[in-house]
């Protein structure tokens, strides 16, 4: 079903596409929009985690130079039955991460640093499970190739000021197609794009939820994320907009996540969502043989710190989170920011 919804979204976009090709050149101005939105998916389809993680200035890193960060990741893919991502730090104190890649078998994962700076154990491991569900959802791709065709289409509404006025191209509209390739057409594309991001939000935080065994993890990722957003710039995000809805949450200054026209649904909601899940699961009578079984539920569990980054000799405590515990170089001491 997923697969035939995607195939279905990326169908519509790309009419979109030589729609507005037909406003601005007519018959052939569709043809020669067909052409280039075949070749952006095939470019995006190959290149994108490549481009996008560029953009960001990610560095990959290993379980020698990110110990714990590689563990905490190992573990979450080995319990969601995927295969071992490429791991990425970025030098932000932003505190954000995202997923790419073409598919689970070419994904990749990348966290900044402010994130393993600010945020509990706890808390990294259901960010790291929710974009990983984003790859056993093959979102990553989905999302990077609309992203493209909705920029393009953007390009092309601008084009269409400067060619839709040429009378020998076919378009049957006039003066109306042009603006509608201008206004309408760049709008609707939007609109596409956020749709299929905030829909994708909820379902990877339900699903990251159920990889990591606790939705209040994620609950409480995703506020202090979301406020850290709000008080951190995040200049390459700043300089490449377009990749904005790719990370968990909204890494653009000023941007209201409750807006309109946001990328990502509001915060408080899916906050909402996964306190509910949590409550359906404690009114359901969840016990540790009713519910997957992993590092991180067996934590909450036996009421104690249990992931691949405990010791087992430590006192039992409370499952919750717990502050800083990466201290200043979440790398370790061979990091590439030692």
């Amino acid at each position: 079903m997923n697969t035939l919804r995607t195939a279905m979204l990326l169908a519509a976009m790309t009419a979109l596409f030589m729609g507005v090709g037909y406003l601005i050149g007519g018959s052939g101005g569709m043809v020669i929009a067909l052409l280039i939105a075949a070749a952006m998916n095939l470019f995006s389809y190959w290149n994108a985690d490549k481009m996008v993680l560029s953009m960001n200035r990610a560095v990959e890193v290993d379980e020698r130079n990110a110990p714990e960060y590689h563990a905490i990741v190992q573990s979450l893919a080995r319990q969601a039955g995927l295969p071992m991502p490429k791991t990425y730090l970025i030098d932000n104190p932003q505190p954000n991460a995202f997923a790419t890649g073409r598919n689970p078998q070419n994904a990749a994962v990348a966290a900044t640093t402010g994130l393993l700076q600010q945020l509990s154990h706890e808390e990294v491991a259901a960010v790291m499970a929710h974009e990983l569900a984003h790859v056993q959802h093959r979102d990553t791709l989905t999302m990077t190739i609309v992203a493209t065709l909705a920029g393009a289409i953007s390009m092309l509404g601008n084009f269409a000021f400067f060619f839709g006025g040429n009378r020998d191209n076919n378009n049957s509209l006039g003066i109306i197609g042009v603006l509608v390739a201008m206004i309408v057409a760049p709008f609707a594309a939007m609109i596409v794009q956020m749709a299929v991001s905030r829909t994708r939000e909820y379902e990877a935080d339900r699903r990251g939820a159920e990889i990591c065994g606790q939705p209040l993890w994620l609950a409480s990722a995703l506020d202090k994320i979301a406020r850290g957003a709000e008080r951190i710039r995040n200049p390459d995000a700043e300089r490449n907009p377009a990749t904005a809805h790719l990370f968990i949450i909204n890494p653009l200054s000023g941007e209201r996540m409750d807006s309109l026209f946001s990328t990502h649904p509001s915060t408080d909601n899916r906050i909402a969502a996964l306190q509910a899940m949590a409550q359906e699961d404690m009114a359901g009578g969840a016990s540790a043989s009713a519910r997957p079984q992993t590092p991180m539920s067996r934590q909450a569990d036996e009421q104690r710190p249990s992931g691949p980054w405990e010791k087992a000799e430590q006192p039992a405590e409370p499952a919750r989170p717990k502050s800083n515990p990466w201290g200043r170089n979440p790398t370790g001491p061979k990091g590439p920011w030692s």
